[in-house]
């Protein structure tokens, strides 16, 4: 099977941690055996938490790794000049009016606390789907109406196409924030047309974000993102079974390497967090355990 492009796409808003360089380096070994060219895209549109220090940590995590891209900025510079998501934003706000005049959202002007008050999971039920708040109503986010998004269909890489329902956790997802700022789900299925990806590689914990993306397209008339091949793998989680993020205090790449550790241990050091029985010191021994 030959693609096209799939992509790196990071977020500014800490330093990476070893889950992300493990999900970059799955997508390297996928692109390899796919032949697919990367597209390095840097998802900045969460301004409160932008630091062009952690645009720079990006750059510097790639090139220690020796995990090479073909498309997309060079440095911190060039990035924020011809390739933040702000250079793109009329393309989503033309997007959020779509989706307005299809009417695929409702307004919503539920607090966290309320909706934890209304069910412990935390889990958005639609309570605001039919009290008809104005859009335009200040402090009001726009959620995504998926009350009858059933088997939405997604390409995979291994398993060819498969219908799925929405879980809870994702349902009714945001599109607009309180702000009117674009949301994640609708920037990256914009911009995963915008480049052209056919492959997009991510963590099992983003399954609902592809399934959201996909409502999305659908809604949108967007027809191409159902050609787009999917592949879930599973999530790097550390030595004491806890999921990696950037917000826990995960450990970064930067803080290995001033600690001096190498390429190899830093490969070491994944192998045993993906439990590995065997000794992985590289790339080609890392590609070696993965079953794509």
């Amino acid at each position: 099977m030959n693609l096209n492009l799939t992509r790196i796409a990071p977020t500014p808003s800490g330093f990476l941690h070893l889950g992300n360089l493990y999900s970059f380096l799955i997508t390297k070994a996928l692109a390899e055996k796919t032949r697919a060219r990367i597209l390095l895209r840097i998802d900045d549109l969460d301004r409160e938490r932008y630091k062009s220090e952690y645009v720079q940590d990006i750059f510097d995590t790639l090139d220690f790794m020796e995990i090479s891209y073909d498309v997309g900025p060079k440095n911190v510079k060039e990035f924020e000049q011809e390739w933040s998501q702000i250079h793109r934003m009329n393309s989503y706000l033309e997007s959020l009016k779509e989706v307005q005049e299809r009417k695929l959202v409702f307004g919503c002007d539920c607090t966290r606390k309320k909706i934890q008050q209304l069910d412990s999971s935390g889990y958005y039920l639609g309570l605001c789907q039919t009290r008809r708040i104005p859009l335009d109503k200040e402090g009001v986010t726009w959620r995504m109406d998926t009350l009858e998004a059933d088997f939405i269909k997604l390409k995979t890489y291994q398993k060819s196409i498969q219908s799925h329902v929405m879980p809870q956790d994702t349902a009714f997802f945001v599109v607009r924030k309180k702000s009117g700022l674009p949301t994640y789900q609708l920037t990256s299925t914009i911009d995963d047309l915008h480049y052209g990806v056919d492959l997009i590689v991510r963590g099992t914990d983003l399954f609902g974000s592809s399934l959201a993306q996909q409502v999305v397209a659908e809604g949108l008339g967007l027809e191409d993102f159902s050609k787009i091949i999917f592949h879930h793998h599973k999530v790097l989680k550390s030595l004491s079974n806890k999921k990696l993020s950037k917000s826990d205090g995960a450990t970064s790449i930067q803080f290995l390497r001033k600690e001096g550790k190498k390429p190899a241990d830093i490969f070491r050091l994944l192998g045993e967090m993906s439990g590995e029985n065997k000794t992985i010191d590289s790339f080609e021994s890392f590609k070696s355990t993965l079953t794509i």
